[in-house]
């Protein structure tokens, strides 16, 4: 093998060893309305499974896969009188994934169409969703 060739596969293996690898973490969080559950998946790992509160009677919460759209750590409602939507993760239009201090209801629909979490479970998905990166976290919500 010639010299030169040596050469550019020690630098390779070098620089393999050490350059640490950069990937970015797939994050799912599947919502079972019927359930009114959320499953949260990190590389294809199960990690959480949650109660949720979606859309009551007269509002819907959309069905389909979406992509995080943007993170908001203490943002409140434009739209139903400032509520408080704590460690928000929105993936379509207005809607998303929040907190709720409505803990009674959890496991069952009484949103305007978010999904409500535990305040504790909201945050932790806000958090892996800023480590994963918005690219990287989807949303998926089926019937």
């Amino acid at each position: 093998m010639p010299v030169i060739m040596r050469m550019l596969l020690s630098a390779a293996l070098i620089l393999c060893l050490w350059v640490p690898a950069v990937r970015a973490s797939s994050l799912i969080a599947y919502v079972d309305l019927s359930d009114q559950r959320m499953t949260v998946m990190r590389d294809g790992y199960r990690l959480y499974d949650w109660p949720v509160s979606s859309g009551r009677s007269g509002y819907r919460t959309p069905v389909g896969q979406y992509s995080a759209q943007w993170l908001s750590r203490h943002h409140r409602s434009r739209k139903y009188n400032n509520a408080p939507m704590p460690h928000s993760i929105f993936f379509h239009g207005g809607y998303a994934i929040h907190g709720t201090n409505d803990l009674a209801r959890l496991g069952r629909p009484a949103s305007h169409g978010c999904i409500r979490l535990h305040p504790d479970h909201a945050a932790m998905l806000f958090q892996m969703t800023q480590e994963a990166g918005t690219q990287n976290m989807r949303v998926v919500i089926v019937q």
